[in-house]
Parts: C-alpha cells; structure tokens; sequence
C-alpha cells in the first residue's frame, strides 16, 4: 500500500513555504516508521490554520503535530504571567525581553485539535456511546523540538500542558525532542502510532477531515511554471516596433497570463513595470503569476499593480500635490458628484500631475481588463511611460459589465498610440471545460449584443479530457441565501479527493448585501470561516479586496465584479436580476470563471431571475 503523503513528496522542492531543516527530518520520521495506511498532511489548510503537520488513519485516528526548530540554548525562554494571571511564553537576548506567546506550541496545538474536534470532524464526539472524552482521545495534539532536549522542553512548556506525563491521557499530549527524532523513537514521539484499530474513528469521520487537508487547486497551481502556447508565447517574449500593443481574447484564453508573462520577462531584465488593473481582487493572481514567469522571485520588487484612480492619487502625492487632491476629493463628496470626479476631475489632475518631473515613469504599463478603462484613463496613463517605453492594452468586450467598451472605436485607437495594425487575438479557452465553455457560448449569443461579442473556441482534442457537472437551480429571492449555503455545503462533500479542497470551494454573487447574508449563515450557523468582500462599508471593502487571494485556506466569496480574471475548480454563481445589459455581461463573466481538470469542475448557479429559467431549464441538472 502506498502512502498518502499531501503536497506528494516530489513537489516539496517547490513549496511556497519551504520546509525547515526540523520539519523535513520529522517528515523522514513519521513516513520511514508509521505503518503505509498513515496520510501525512504537510502545512495543509484547515479553513485558516496552518498546523505543520496532520496524520490521519481511518481506521485508527487522527494527529496534529508542530515541529519548533528552536535552539533552547541560544537565548532564555521563561513563562511570566499575564495581566489576568494567565501564563505566558516570554524570552529574552541581549537584555531585552519579549513575549512569545504567540509562537507557543502547546497553544496552537490544543487550538488545533478542539477545531477538528469541534468543526472539521464534528461527527467524531457522537461516534460512539463512551462519552466526549473518548472521542477528544481519537485526536493526538503533540510537539517536536528536533533540536532541544525533551526534558528541558517539558519543564518550559509544562505550565500550559493541560495533562500530566504521568496522567492517563498523556499519551495524547506527547512532547518530544532531538533525542527521540535521532532514534526514531515513533513511540515516544507519537504514542498512538502503534495503534491497529479504534472503536472512535471510522472512513466517514476521515472524509469529513480531507477536505480540510488537501491542498488547495490554486496553491498546488503556484509551483508550476508558467505555460503558455505558441501564439502566447509569441506575444509574451516580443514588443512592436511602436512598443504599443493591443490583445484581445475571450474569456479562458490566456490574456492575464501573457500579461503576467511579459511583465515577468521585463522584470528579469531589470525593467521597471506598472500593472493596472479595474479590480483590486485581481492583483494577487497577477502577482502570483509572474512569480512563477520570474528568475529571481526577489525581482517583484520591480512592478507596482495598481488601478487607475489609486495610481492619480500616488502621482499627486509624488509631485506634492497632495492638497489639492484632498481638496478635489473634498469637493465631490460635499456635492454628492463622485462619478465626474472619478471620470474627469481626477484624471485631469493626475495627467497634469505625471507630467511634473519628480513623477515616477516606468520602462512598461500594462493594462488588464481594458474594456472597463476609459480612453481617456489609457492616455494619462502614457504620459507615465518612459521614452521607447512598452504599453499594452488587454481586453474582452463581451465582459462589458460597465459599459464602457463600445467606447473604444477605431478613430479613438488612433488617438491612443495604436497608429495602425490589427488588435493580435487569442481564441482557444484554456480554462473552460468543453460543456461549460458550450453553455457559456449559448448564453452570450441569447442575451448578450451581437456587437461586442467575443466567443472563446475549444481546444482541439479536448471535448473528452475534462468532466464538469453543471446544476441550476430556479429560487424565489426570499429563499435564495438558504440554497445558496445548501449548495456550498453540497460541495463540501465532494471534497477531500480528486485533488478538491474546500478552500477551493467559491461564491459569487451579484449583491454585496447578499453575499454578506450568506457569509454570516456560513459562519453562525456552520461555523465555516470565509474570506470575503462584503463588509459593512466601502472602505472595509476596500481593504477585504487587498486580502483577498486564492491561496487563502478559507471558502471565498465575492461579487461577480470582483472575479473577473480568476478561475476555481468549485463555484456557486447566484444571480438575482437580468434586467438590463450588464447584469448579463456579468452573469456570463461568472458563467466563464469554471477551470478545467482531468479530475473534474463543478459550476452551481443559482437564479432568482424569472427571465432566465428557461435558460436554466437547458442544463442538465435543472431545479426549482
């Protein structure tokens, strides 16, 4: 039988967070000495804790371990109470002491084992008729330290241990150091190991923890180099003579990975870069990307992602023109006249602003999801590029959901430095699967105009590669924040195999106000955390947005504006209208955000729009 070890052991060279010189020789341990039916889980996601190590049997139990490399030598830990009384982890060196209480590792165990106990293997307290104690006893919570000795850690550690070495349960509690890891002692280190069976633990209590363990689809993605086709790469690793070029594409088909390709070749020339973006969400995939493109991850430093209208407030600050931009915001929000501030005033000031000579110029501005900029944002952005500099425009019109993409016409792209040539294309959807990519299709060509429509194509030879499920489910809008935590839960099942985790698991909503509804229902009700973008007020959105990323161990949610450019594996879409143009463009944006994979995708929609049940009626799995 062969071992589940979680990232696989051959990708371990290419984790984000690499593995100390500790935790790789516990690895060692626990897969030379644990019998072959041991899963090891490596730094996995449980819904926003990091534990460095889980091990799951299920037929026997489950532990949570983490591995200090501390040297206990190098300065003086001590505990020191707290201003309740409470102990606390403390050190000192040099002179100066510190608290530590937040790196203690009998705290973040004990926190770790009563969440699985708690929330992530919930049913494992009512498995048998022996009472909590018993089931609290299928989960072993211990520590490492590989490089001190066991008994110097248990006497600094023994005044927050809630068992005794020589109570009954301690096996439970294990503490171990570098004398039991040297002799492979798994005994010492984990007591429960040589366990072959427990009344406590059962296949259907380990399913109900895997899908808090796997890694999620987006992290297992950032250790893979960037892979482009040929017509990508072309566009990728070449400029124009004019050094200005235009891509356009559908939805699916690589746009923001030449971007991120071409801005990583740059950087690893040494060139400066600006990314603009419409979305503050899509910064964190962009940035991911071109780490994977970079030589040097440390050349990041070299781009700035922004958005338009955060970039005139830093080309004001650059120049010193802070008071005035203060007193132009101040005008609009006493006048209540946002939109001509966001449209003329400010783009005004900044275009006046860049052209100051202490305003920061840079070697190439590229720009992701042009169909939302306005020309005129496009040509004070210009006025920012250095001489022979690089400028490229990206964009998909049939993803017009503000209605400013008609804007863009032939005699406006002459005025914007594109004197002449054709916008270069990508057609093939690289991250649709086939049945999905055909629903998306028929949607934009029922409800979306003619004009603007930019359809993606399938990839020859890949109608058989890539399975998805597609379900609708009709609802009345007083009903719909229920159905929607139904079908998350829904997802949640199918999680824990085929390469699903349940960070992987996303909401997408046209509503603010109902996403948050939602959220709350998952959190108070469930207890499932989420990262999400519905806070109470702009400004708290605002700042959600920057913290949002796939990567995050949590369910996410967020509106459907705010996922333009990403992609996930697992997906519920609720829609409330379609009354008018952009709610379509943005219910189609939603419809393309499904990746494709040989081990599955699976799009939800939910719709309290009567006008497109008989739409919904075409899927395969259709309910009211």
């Amino acid at each position: 039988m062969k071992r589940i070890i979680y990232p696989p052991l051959d990708e371990h060279a290419r984790l984000r967070q690499k593995m100390t010189s500790g935790e790789r020789a516990v690895l060692t341990l626990f897969d030379r000495c644990l019998a072959p039916d041991w899963e090891i889980y490596i730094q996995p996601h449980i819904n926003g804790l990091r534990p460095d190590f889980v091990l799951l049997n299920p037929g026997v139990g489950i532990a949570v371990f983490e591995v200090k490399d501390w040297n206990l030598g190098a300065m003086r830990y001590f505990t020191k109470a707290d201003a309740w009384g409470n102990p606390a982890l403390w050190a000192e060196k040099d002179g100066e002491k510190f608290c530590i209480q937040k790196d203690n590792p009998i705290t973040k165990v004990d926190l770790y084992k009563q969440e699985i106990y708690d929330l992530y293997c919930p049913r494992i307290g009512n498995n048998t008729s022996y009472g909590k104690h018993d089931g609290w006893a299928a989960i072993t919570a211990g520590v490492i330290f590989p490089f001190a000795d066991a008994a110097h850690v248990r006497r600094l550690l023994e005044p927050f241990l809630s068992i005794q070495e020589d109570e009954d349960y301690a096996r439970y509690q294990p503490i171990s150091g570098r004398g039991e890891i040297a002799a492979s002692d798994i005994r010492r280190v984990f007591p429960e190991s040589g366990r072959k069976q427990s009344k406590l633990m059962t296949k259907a209590l380990a399913d109900d923890l895997r899908g808090w363990l796997v890694e999620p689809d987006f992290s297992a993605t950032q250790r893979e180099p960037l892979t482009l086709d040929r017509n990508q790469r072309a566009l990728a690793d070449t400029r124009t003579e004019s050094g200005y070029r235009r891509i356009k594409g559908p939805a699916g088909s690589g746009k923001s990975l030449v971007l991120a390709a071409r801005a990583a070749k740059l950087m690893n020339e040494g060139k400066s870069v600006l990314v603009a973006t419409f979305n503050i969400t899509l910064w964190h995939y962009l940035r991911d990307l071109m780490v994977r493109g970079l030589d040097d991850p440390g050349r990041i430093h070299n781009v700035r992602l922004t958005h338009f209208h955060l970039w005139c407030k830093h080309v004001c600050n650059e120049v010193g023109w802070n008071k005035r931009y203060e007193a132009l915001i101040k005008r609009a929000n006493m006048s209540g006249d946002v939109q001509d501030l966001l449209n003329k005033h400010l783009p005004a000031l900044a275009e006046q602003a860049v052209i100051q000579p202490e305003a920061t110029k840079y070697d190439a501005i590229l720009v992701d999801e042009g169909q939302d900029y306005r020309p005129h944002w496009w040509n004070t952005l210009r006025k920012a590029c250095k001489p022979g500099g690089e400028m490229l425009l990206i964009a998909d019109a049939t993803q017009d959901v503000y209605g400013t993409a008609t804007a863009w016409t032939d005699d406006v792209m002459q005025g914007a430095g594109f004197s002449g040539g054709r916008w270069a294309r990508l057609k093939v959807s690289y991250r649709l699967p086939p049945l999905a990519l055909d629903m998306a299709r028929t949607f934009a060509q029922l409800f979306l105009p003619n004009e603007t429509l930019d359809l993606p194509e399938q990839e020859q030879g890949s109608l058989d590669l890539y399975p998805c499920t597609l379900r609708w489910v009709q609802c009345v809008p007083h009903e719909a924040s229920k159905v929607c935590v139904d079908e998350i839960l829904a997802l949640m099942k199918l999680t824990g195999k085929n390469g699903l985790a349940n960070a992987d698991i996303t909401l997408l909503t046209d509503e603010t106000k109902f996403g948050a509804e939602v959220t709350e229902s998952l959190e108070n009700q469930y207890r499932i955390r989420t990262v999400n973008t519905f806070g109470p007020d702009k400004i708290e959105q605002r700042r959600q947005k920057m913290g949002f990323y796939m990567g995050d161990a949590r369910i996410k949610a967020t509106t459907l504006h705010s996922f333009k450019g990403w992609e996930a594996r697992l997906l519920v879409v609720y829609i409330a209208q379609a009354t008018d143009p952009k709610a379509l463009a943005l219910l189609y944006a939603g419809l393309t955000r499904l990746k494709r994979s040989t081990n599955g995708s699976w799009l939800t929609v939910v719709c309290a729009a009567q006008e497109l049940e008989a739409f919904g009626r075409t899927w395969s799995s259709f309910n009211d």
